[in-house]
């Protein structure tokens, strides 16, 4: 799957800003598992900004390297707009980069609850001061809200940066 427009990628674009403004990236995936960084680390030239990707799956990966609190994992679950955002500062400092990314959800077929469905998915960008937390529905197979979680985060990373 590859969305390009004007045959540039929304990877590509996001890799020339990142050389553009020098800056370095590393992301902490949960349910996308990895296609974050592998779609970041498919440009040309991406060692230029992709310090580090760390799929953290388990809460005590997520406690332990990425130092999210276990209180907030305790009160507000492993897919929550806060252990997104914790899971981006973590990665961030951790990798010692200008951005973190931190992604957390349900990509389903199974997992979901009425209050937590599949397709909820929480993604997060920690740059410079300011941490930007996103809450998104997304529909499809698992593939496909994988796919459409890996877009919004670097379509949040293009907008942010």
């Amino acid at each position: 799957m590859n969305a390009e427009i004007n045959d540039e990628t929304l990877e590509g674009a996001v890799g020339k800003l990142l050389i553009k403004k020098r800056m370095t990236i590393a992301v902490a995936e949960s349910c996308t598992g990895g296609l974050v960084s592998n779609r970041l680390t498919n440009i040309s030239g991406s060692s230029k900004y992709f310090i580090m990707g760390l799929t953290a799956y388990s809460n005590e990966v997520k406690k332990n390297i990425l130092c999210v609190d276990p209180e907030i994992l305790k009160k507000h679950g492993a897919v929550s707009k806060q252990v997104a955002g914790q899971m981006a500062v973590g990665i961030k400092f951790l990798a010692g980069t200008d951005i973190g990314v931190g992604i957390t959800g349900i990509a389903g077929p199974t997992g979901g609850t009425r209050a937590k469905p599949v397709g909820l998915v929480y993604i997060a960008l920690a740059v410079q001061n300011k941490l930007i937390a996103r809450e998104l529905r997304l529909r499809g197979s698992r593939e496909e809200i994988k796919f459409q979680a890996s877009q919004a985060v670097l379509d949040l990373i293009r907008k942010n940066i």
